[in-house]
C-alpha cells in the first residue's frame, strides 16, 4: 500500500508529461531574469552571486545520497511530492525577500527539494513504464519541457516588465499547488517499499547505498557516466555563471524601443529554447533509433566533442551574434545528450538502487560544480575569456571517454554486485 494514495489515479506517461511540463514552466518563470532580480533588487555583489551558486550545489551534494536513497526504500512518489513543495518553498522565499541571505535559505530549501526529486522522478516512470519504452518517454517528456519553457521565458518576460520579483513570487506558489495536485493523482503500483516488519531502517539505507556503490564502480557505462558528470561539473559551474557577464559586455540592438537587457535575456532565453525544441523533435522523428540505441557512445562522443568546440568558440569570439550562436549550439547539444544519456543509464541499472546511482551521477556534477566554480570565477575576475576557455578545455576528456566504452558480450549478463534481499 502506497504512503499518501492518490485521491484518482491518472496514467504514468501523462502524468509524467504533466509534472516536467509544469516543472519546466514554474521554474523558467524563476530562472529567467533571477540573476537581473538578484542585483537589480536584492543588490548581490559578484562574490553575493558565486556563494548563491556554491551554497545551491553544497545543498545538492550533500543530500543527494540520502533523499535518493527514501526514493529506493519508502516511495519514489512520495519523494517527489515532498521535494516539488520544497522547491516551491524555496522559489517562493527568494521571490519575496530580496536580501542576501534569504536567497541563499531559498537555495538550501529548493536545493534540498530537487535532490528529492533527482533520480526519483526517473526511477518512477521507469518502473510504471518498464526500461524498453522508457526511451521514448524520457524524449517526449522533454519536449513537453521545452514547450513550456517557452511558455514560462514569455511570461517571465511580461511579468518582469511589472515587477521583477513578481515572476519568482508566482513560481513559487505554483509549484506547491503542482505539489498538491501530484498527491491527488500521481499513482505508484509498479514500486514495492519493504515491509515496516522487515525494515531495519539504518542498515537497509547502508545496504542500499552500498549495492549503489558496487554498480557504479563493477559497470563500467555506470562508472563511465559518473566520471563524465564530475567532468561536466567542473566545467559548467564557470560558463553557467560566466556566460551572461560576458554577453553584457556587448551592445544590444535598440527593438520596439529599448535595449534593456532584461528585454534581451527574455528573447536570447526564448530563441535557445525553441532551437533545443526544433532538434529534439528532429531527433525523435528521424533518427528514434539513437535515442533507443543499447550502446550509443559514438552519438554521443560526437555531442560532446561538438559541445568542447561551441564552448571554446564562445570564450574566443568577440561578435555578439556568433557568441550566441556558440551558446545555443552548446545548448543544442545538450537537449539532444540528455535523454539518450539517461535512458542508457537506467538500461544498466536494476531497479532496487536505480535511484540511488541516478543520485550518484547527480552528486558527481555537483562536486564537479563545487570544486571548480570558484577557481574559475576567481580566474574570470582578471580574465573573463581564460576562465570561459578553460571551462570548454575541461570538456576535452569526455568524448575519448566515450569512445572508450565498448559494448558487452550479448552472451555476458554482468550480474549484481550485491544480490538483493529475497
Amino acid at each position: 500500500m502506497a504512503l499518501l494514495p492518490a485521491f484518482r489515479s491518472a496514467d504514468p506517461a501523462r502524468t509524467y508529461y504533466a509534472y516536467n511540463g509544469a516543472w519546466a514552466f514554474f521554474s523558467t518563470l524563476t530562472f529567467t531574469l533571477s540573476m537581473v532580480y538578484y542585483v537589480r533588487d536584492a543588490g548581490l555583489n559578484p562574490l553575493q552571486m558565486v556563494l548563491v551558486g556554491t551554497v545551491l550545489e553544497l545543498a545538492c551534494f550533500v543530500f543527494e545520497i540520502p533523499t535518493g536513497l527514501v526514493a529506493d526504500l519508502y516511495s519514489r512518489r512520495l519523494s517527489i511530492i515532498i521535494g516539488v513543495a520544497l522547491i516551491g518553498a524555496g522559489f517562493l522565499l527568494q521571490g519575496l525577500v530580496p536580501a542576501f541571505l534569504a536567497i541563499l535559505a531559498a537555495q538550501v530549501l529548493w536545493g534540498l527539494g530537487y535532490t528529492f526529486t533527482s533520480g526519483a522522478d526517473q526511477a518512477w516512470i521507469t518502473d510504471e513504464v518498464g526500461t524498453d519504452r522508457a526511451a521514448k518517454v524520457f524524449v517526449r517528456s522533454q519536449q513537453f519541457s521545452l514547450a513550456a519553457k517557452i511558455a514560462g521565458t514569455v511570461c517571465a518576460g511580461a511579468l518582469g516588465l511589472i515587477s521583477l520579483p513578481l515572476p519568482l513570487t508566482l513560481s513559487g506558489i505554483g509549484m506547491i499547488l503542482l505539489a498538491l495536485v501530484l498527491a491527488l493523482f500521481m499513482r505508484e503500483e509498479n514500486f514495492h517499499r519493504t515491509p515496516r516488519e522487515e525494515r531495519e531502517t539504518f542498515k537497509q539505507m547502508a545496504d542500499t547505498f552500498k549495492h549503489g556503490l558496487a554498480v557504479a564502480r563493477r559497470r563500467p557505462v555506470v562508472r563511465t557516466l559518473v566520471l563524465i558528470s564530475l567532468i561536466s561539473g567542473l566545467s559548467s559551474e564557470a560558463f553557467d555563471r560566466l556566460w551572461s557577464v560576458k554577453i553584457l559586455h556587448f551592445d544590444f540592438p535598440t527593438v520596439f524601443g529599448t535595449s534593456d537587457p532584461a528585454f534581451w535575456f527574455t528573447v536570447l532565453a526564448l530563441i535557445g529554447t525553441l532551437l533545443s525544441l526544433v532538434s529534439s523533435l528532429a531527433l525523435n522523428r528521424f533518427s528514434p533509433e539513437r535515442v533507443s540505441a543499447t550502446h550509443p557512445n559514438g552519438v554521443l562522443a560526437v555531442l560532446a566533442a561538438v559541445q568542447v568546440g561551441a564552448v571554446i568558440a564562445f570564450a574566443l569570439l568577440d561578435h555578439l551574434w556568433l557568441a550566441l550562436a556558440a551558446m545555443w549550439i552548446n545548448a543544442i547539444v545538450g537537449t539532444l545528450a540528455w535523454p539518450i544519456e539517461s535512458a542508457w543509464l537506467n538500461r544498466n541499472v536494476d531497479s532496487r538502487s536505480r535511484a540511488t546511482v541516478i543520485s550518484m551521477v547527480s552528486q558527481a556534477n555537483a562536486i564537479g560544480q563545487v570544486v571548480g566554480g570558484p577557481p574559475l570565477g576567481a580566474v574570470g575576475r582578471s580574465s573573463l575569456r581564460t576562465a570561459l576557455l578553460s571551462s570548454g578545455l575541461l570538456l576535452v576528456p569526455i568524448p575519448l571517454l566515450y569512445l572508450r566504452l565498448r559494448p558487452a558480450p550479448a552472451k555476458e549478463k554482468e550480474p549484481d554486485p550485491v544480490s538483493p534481499r529475497p
